[in-house]
């Protein structure tokens, strides 16, 4: 029977060396962690106080702060679209706990769009945990005589003058969404860009503009009030918060896309910090008092560890770059 093959004796010098830097590196790690630990906890929000994203971070931090007993901080920093907030976390010291609530405008699109983007998402933040989910709708005035999305697209094709669609902003998703649908439905529409959701709705309501694309939770109110009619709503599934309304896939066209909130940290975070932070983020999310209270708000609560939310991100990113590049879409300067 053939002996096996000893191995080289290993360089003794070489190990200890290697030993010694590992030793270091341990040791010069553990008092930013110590210090990360002990401090307060800052979740970041590139919003104004009062927006999905910033009750997503105060349902969240307000759990976390009972469970890892230390305070947590909601700090809003508004501008530039979210991607101000973005920006001032990328240098983070390691011997601070921060979190920022980031969603696809800041993480996924602005860096297709803007050349002189001062953070990298792949490089400068890691994904921590899933929040929440969103869908996007269409709806017309309540005055259109228009029911069903096969009679918007025969609409529009009868009406290539008249087809303008209107979106809460140019370059938000919903405006990607928006030419998503049409190139699906290979009809045209011109996208006309509104500052917010108030603006395009007001003008959907009094016939200023005859269609519009926005996230479903925009839509609703005036929805419920029967002041427009929302036609689809883009998930897998009919949204808890409209079971009445149709999806896209249910009336012919085979599109899912949906938006989200995710709990992202900045990548100098020591990795034990961003596990524990990871573990907690899951544990609060599949607790059912904490997703009552986000479905009370009209947020659809998401559980996924951290492995999970890497994979959805991309998945999104997979779906969404071709749309986004395709457009030639460039932002104002």
């Amino acid at each position: 029977m053939p002996q096996p093959l000893l191995s080289p004796a290993p360089n003794r010098r070489k190990v200890l060396l290697q030993t010694a830097a590992c030793t270091l590196a341990a040791g010069l790690a553990l008092p930013q962690l110590a210090r990360a630990q002990a401090g307060p906890i800052r979740i970041v929000v590139g919003y104004p106080p009062g927006g999905a994203s910033d009750r997503a971070a105060r349902l969240v931090g307000d759990r976390m702060q009972q469970l890892l007993k230390r305070p947590v901080i909601v700090d809003n920093r508004v501008g530039a679209g979210g991607r101000l907030a973005a920006q001032q976390l990328v240098n983070t010291p390691p011997d601070q706990t921060v979190l920022m609530i980031g969603n696809p405008a800041v993480m996924s699109v602005a860096p297709l769009i803007y050349k002189d983007l001062k953070f990298d998402p792949l490089t400068d933040f890691v994904p921590v945990g899933a929040v929440t989910d969103y869908d996007f709708g269409v709806a017309v005035s309540a005055a259109l005589p228009v029911r069903e999305v096969s009679h918007m697209l025969a609409w529009i094709r009868a009406n290539p003058d008249k087809a303008n669609a209107g979106v809460p902003a140019t370059g938000s998703l919903p405006h990607f969404f928006a030419l998503m649908v049409s190139q699906m439905a290979q009809t045209r529409v011109e996208v006309v860009g509104y500052r917010g959701s108030a603006p395009l709705l007001n003008d959907l309501i009094g016939g200023q503009i005859p269609i519009a694309f926005d996230t479903l939770d925009s839509l609703l109110p005036q929805h419920e009030g029967g002041k427009l009619r929302i036609l689809a709503t883009s998930g897998a599934k009919r949204s808890p918060f409209s079971p009445s309304v149709p999806t896209f896939r249910e009336q012919g066209l085979p599109l899912v896309a949906t938006g989200w909130n995710t709990l992202f940290a900045p990548s100098t975070t020591p990795k034990p910090m961003v596990e524990l932070l990871a573990k907690t983020v899951l544990q609060i999310m599949q607790e059912p008092d904490t997703r009552a209270k986000f479905e009370a708000a009209k947020m659809v609560p998401v559980a996924m560890n951290q492995a999970q939310t890497a994979a959805a991100l991309k998945a999104f990113n997979d779906q969404w770059s071709p749309v986004i590049r395709r457009s030639g879409f460039k932002p104002e300067a």
